[in-house]
């Protein structure tokens, strides 16, 4: 009788253990996430395994403390002093345990190999690190210091309005110093990309590349140990597939759903659709290194060439508004008076003709084999733009190239026009102006339409030193006219984040920038 009674002493145990698993539309490029670039590589390495000395709370708007629990900055806009959270544990995993809690070495370490080209760490990322050289922060940041064990000043060459917001992006992610000295005395280096180590909610597992990561809760997390035992990143690169492995109970969310299946999932009672406006671009990025795409005409052509609407119809169905600028138009500082360029395939020949190129020319059109959020249907929106260039004489080749190999080449420009998403991370229109078109992230790889000018550079660079947002909103408005007048980019779509979740998941609320937070979420299995 005793024995008989086990399985009800333990049941209540056995009850409270919940695995969630997410279906996901792509696999990370590694988990060093200062190394990347992409929204995917960011979801699954720094949303759920690092924090960083600041967090965006979209749901207030503002910045809130995470590691550093307070800051102070000084008058002149120079100096930050950060008073790090006491007592905050890293991961122990059976390649690392941990012999202190964080402290500020902690902190210099995470910024100096991403500044310091002497630093031993510097050349670990083979291809740089694209974020922080497209931020400018080797020339912005004099100085990280250690004021004291939980101390950390910040020492800035020139005043930055854009700094402390950039600190709660993903590439900003606090490392365990003591973990990178026993990679580095070990000579493997490399391990950090393939065995992160963090302070996050969850502590990483293991990895299946194109299948899984797993993830178990850390029961020592400063913000609290997470409801869910375990979390689980289910590959599924077919948004259709997502969905029927969350009807059947495989996953309980599901990100990224195409709009076909939203009104499927509005059926089925045992399905929630979440959804926010996003704060993100979908666009075709113009290569201005390429010639002909190098004639300011031929780029105006190719905008004037695209019916955005029926693009906007056919592969978001109504869960995305017109993109007629950089970033969404509630955003602040938006140029109400740039146009958008109407639908006249007339005057796009003409403009050719003018070019010298009347008979046109061949290009390719580069697009993922997936879909995303920000690109839903990847080979119905390149052959729709596909057949808009050849009405005016453009014969474009549609070549699909796998997510992460596509971004690879496009950050060293090989792509003449290539579907692309951007998200932003603040709601600060920096996000998109220095990142998307600074002359530094040319050279990082992020500038998709490879264009550097210096006007357009001094206008993005001059609104970070200005405190006031009506004088900064003025300077970004010259910098949209310059980006709309240049054509740099085919602006497509404003999409709304939807995520789908089964009934029974809750505290997940979908972000506007794409961030994941799982750290308050409950209704595994």
């Amino acid at each position: 009788m005793r024995f008989a009674a086990l399985p009800l002493l333990f049941a209540p145990l056995l009850a409270q253990a919940a695995t969630l698993s997410v279906c996901t539309e792509a696999s990370p490029d590694g988990f060093d996430v200062v190394q990347y670039n992409s929204l995917t590589t960011t979801n699954a390495s720094a949303d759920v395994l690092m924090n960083r000395l600041v967090e965006y709370d979209a749901s207030e708007a503002k910045l809130v403390p995470s590691l550093a629990q307070s800051w102070t900055i000084s008058n002149d806009g120079l100096t930050y002093d950060f008073a790090l959270r006491p007592d905050v544990k890293f991961h122990q995993t059976d390649y690392f345990t941990p012999s202190r809690t964080l402290t500020a070495d902690d902190v210099v370490f995470s910024f100096q190999r991403m500044l310091d080209k002497d630093h031993p760490w510097h050349g670990v990322a083979k291809s740089g690190y694209p974020h922080a050289q497209s931020m400018q922060w080797p020339k912005l940041i004099k100085s990280v210091e250690k004021t004291s064990d939980l101390g950390v000043r910040i020492v800035l060459n020139s005043p930055d309005a854009t700094f402390l917001p950039t600190l709660s992006m993903g590439f900003a992610s606090i490392y365990s110093a003591e973990y990178a000295e026993q990679l580095l005395k070990a000579g493997k280096t490399e391990q950090l990309n393939d065995e992160p180590i963090g302070t996050g909610p969850f502590v990483f597992k293991r990895y299946q590349k194109d299948a899984v990561v797993r993830y178990a809760a850390n029961p020592d997390y400063f913000g609290g140990k997470p409801k869910l035992d375990g979390l689980i990143y289910a590959i599924t690169p077919d948004s259709a597939v997502r969905l029927q492995r969350l009807k059947r109970g495989e996953c309980q969310i599901a990100l990224s759903p195409k709009p076909q299946d939203l009104q499927s999932a509005h059926e089925d009672k045992s399905l929630q659709v979440l959804q926010t406006p996003a704060f993100m671009t979908a666009f075709v990025g113009i290569n201005t290194s390429h010639p002909p795409l190098d004639n300011i005409k031929v780029r105006q052509a190719i905008n004037l060439a695209f019916d955005k609407q029926s693009y906007l119809k056919a592969v978001f169905q109504d869960t995305a508004v017109a993109a007629d600028n950089v970033y969404p138009p509630t955003t602040w500082g938006y140029a109400k008076d740039v146009p958008a360029y109407p639908y006249d395939p007339a005057k796009a020949k003409a403009l050719l003709a003018q070019a010298g190129l009347k008979d046109g020319f061949k290009t390719t059109i580069w697009t993922r084999p997936s879909g995303s959020l920000l690109n839903p249907n990847p080979q119905l929106g390149a052959q729709m733009l596909q057949a808009d260039l050849k009405k005016i004489g453009v014969d474009a080749q549609i070549q699909v190239i796998e997510w992460g190999e596509l971004i690879r080449r496009a950050k060293t420009g090989e792509h003449d026009l290539l579907f692309m998403g951007w998200a932003g991370d603040n709601g600060d229109p920096d996000n998109y102006l220095t990142p998307q078109f600074s002359c530094a992230s040319v050279q990082s790889g992020l500038n998709f339409a490879r264009y550097c000018d210096k006007t357009l550079d001094g206008a993005i660079s001059k609104g970070k030193t200005l405190s006031d947002q009506m004088a900064r909103a003025t300077v970004y408005h010259q910098a949209q006219r310059i980006i709309h007048d240049q054509a740099l980019w085919l602006p497509l779509a404003h999409p709304t984040v939807t995520v789908l979740a089964k009934n029974g998941v809750e505290g997940y609320q979908p972000n506007p920038f794409g961030r994941q937070d799982f750290s308050k979420v409950s209704g595994g299995r």
